[in-house]
């Protein structure tokens, strides 16, 4: 199980870095398909987050890629609300986990589908500091209690409401995951909710995967990384489909 697990850690991993997401949404998944349950694969996931988040967030800064400003104040509400969210997701079951899971990817694929592709020098809307701390807290809280860093939102609605370059709102993305995944592992730690081992096998061989991702994602064109995008929240999507209800 070990080399499966390290395995899968490079593969999430790249996904991590070419995406801008945490891992979650598509190691979640896989976890449960070799038989995981739901609120263990969230444990290993958030240690895989934390390890590729910010090793990726580095490597993107180094590239230039990442506009550090308003993810602050972002970051700041994933951080808060990945905390709360670990408490919430000790408390419901694994179905009604599940259930969401499935309507923040459904939701997060049309958002994504519906942005337009904007140029990499294109104009960024701003928000206040409040609301983005507002929408960083709220999008930790769901996170965090499914497994996920948050970019399967933040992502999108950073490119459809806010008009980021695909490539700009991954690295985004990632970065958030950076707050939201921290807190997440603190919170887990603190109910009592974390066992290390296997989140270490998938973590480490994750950093592996992400230099492998983010050096993809710079020889992509904008209008492919979306389309490569969409299929893959699609490809999450119909994973979980078959655990729901096949």
């Amino acid at each position: 199980m070990e080399l499966i697990l390290i395995a899968v850690g490079v593969l999430v991993g790249a996904l991590s870095g070419f995406f801008g997401i945490g891992g979650g949404m598509i190691l979640v998944p896989i976890l449960i398909f070799l038989g995981f349950d739901i609120k263990v694969a969230i444990v290993i996931s958030i240690v895989q987050m934390v390890f590729s988040s910010i090793y990726g967030s580095y490597l993107n800064y180094k590239k230039g890629s990442l506009l550090l400003g308003e993810g602050i104040w972002v970051g700041i509400g994933g951080f808060i609300g990945g905390y709360l969210g670990a408490y919430f997701s000790v408390k419901v079951s694994s179905t009604v986990l599940e259930y969401l899971f499935f309507g923040l990817l459904v939701f997060a694929l049309y958002r994504l589908f519906a942005a337009k592709v904007h140029d990499d020098d294109a104009t960024v809307k701003t928000l206040h500091p409040a609301l983005l701390f507002g929408v960083g807290t709220v999008i930790g809280i769901f996170s965090i209690s499914l497994g996920v860093g948050g970019s399967i939102l933040l992502t999108p609605i950073l490119a459809s409401f806010l008009h980021y370059p695909i490539k700009k709102a991954v690295s985004a993305g990632l970065f958030f995951v950076v707050f939201s995944s921290i807190a997440g592992l603190i919170s887990h730690i603190m109910v009592g909710d974390m066992e290390l081992g296997q989140g270490i096998y998938v973590a480490v061989a994750s950093l592996i995967g992400v230099y492998i991702g983010i050096w993809l994602k710079d020889h992509v064109t904008s209008s492919k990384h979306k389309l490569y995008l969409v299929i893959m929240y699609s490809a999450a999507l119909l994973i979980l489909v078959k655990k729901i209800w096949f």
